[in-house]
């Protein structure tokens, strides 16, 4: 089913769509006085504090794709151990700014986002590299999904906020699925003397499927392949993706605890 993998060009038009969809539910959700100031699920940020992080990290990749396109010559990428705190202070920068100011501003960087997008032909999909401001150059199809953690998963942190019963979009999770392991592959914090191997098991969605992870000295690697032998760990996919961006601790354990407690420990949060 190569229109749910996004890392390919054939799943351009379905994430593209996805996003649309995830983007205009958040709008929804956060123009209002009544929500503006009310608590989300992602830590101490107030609902106004997730719009300002979507303006600047969209007109972060704005920054990127010109730089892109130019050739032009980009600073060192920050990293990613000081991204939390660098964007924590990024998006609490916008608390004065009104309601109606910001999230208009939110809109026109969203729909700015979304032609460029629109205009990316299936080799610069792959091939057009842009200089992500913490992780360094990426292929361009990073940035349709990472419009779709901000507008999926956040939308899931303005919910989470109201104390209500709810759950993520399955077509978010299931886009994001693939894009789990490489977050987890970036932000994996490797200890001396706590090497492990893990299964991870997703168990619906277009890409489910059993993928075979081992955390060393070198980082994390990872590649599909059988785990009944080993220690695995079974998500659905919005569970799996939840997880990964620390907002839950889900999963069934399949082994050894003491493993899979190492395993999902190894990882600072960004």
């Amino acid at each position: 089913m190569s229109q749910w993998n996004a890392m390919s060009h054939e799943g351009k038009d379905t994430i593209l769509r996805v996003v649309r969809n995830e983007a205009e539910q958040f709008f929804t959700m956060v123009d209002s006085d009544d929500c503006w100031e009310a608590p989300t699920g992602a830590g101490h940020w107030q609902v106004r504090d997730v719009v300002g992080h979507l303006v600047d990290t969209t007109e972060a990749y704005f920054v990127s794709f010109d730089a892109a396109r130019s050739h032009a010559d980009v600073d060192p990428a920050y990293g990613l151990p000081g991204m939390a705190a660098r964007v924590d202070a990024q998006a609490q920068a916008f608390r004065d700014l009104p309601r109606t100011e910001l999230v208009d501003r939110a809109r026109e960087d969203f729909a700015k986002m979304m032609g460029t997008f629109e205009a990316l032909t299936a080799e610069d999909w792959t091939d057009l590299l842009v200089p992500h401001f913490y992780m360094g150059p990426l292929p361009a199809f990073f940035y349709p999904a990472f419009q779709l953690m901000d507008y999926g998963v956040h939308s899931w942190d303005v919910r989470q906020g109201t104390g209500r019963a709810h759950g993520l979009s399955g077509e978010a999770a299931d886009l994001l699925t693939p894009f789990m392991f490489v977050l987890w592959q970036a932000t994996t914090s490797p200890q001396e003397g706590q090497d492990c191997e893990v299964g991870i098991r997703i168990t619906s969605g277009p890409n489910a499927g059993d993928t075979r992870v081992t955390i060393g000295q070198d980082g994390l690697q990872y590649a599909g392949g059988p785990v009944d032998d080993i220690t695995t760990l079974e998500f659905d996919p919005g569970s799996f993706v939840l997880t990964a961006f620390g907002r839950s601790n889900s999963g069934t354990i399949r082994g050894e605890r003491a493993v899979a407690d190492r395993y999902l420990n190894h990882f600072f949060r960004i």
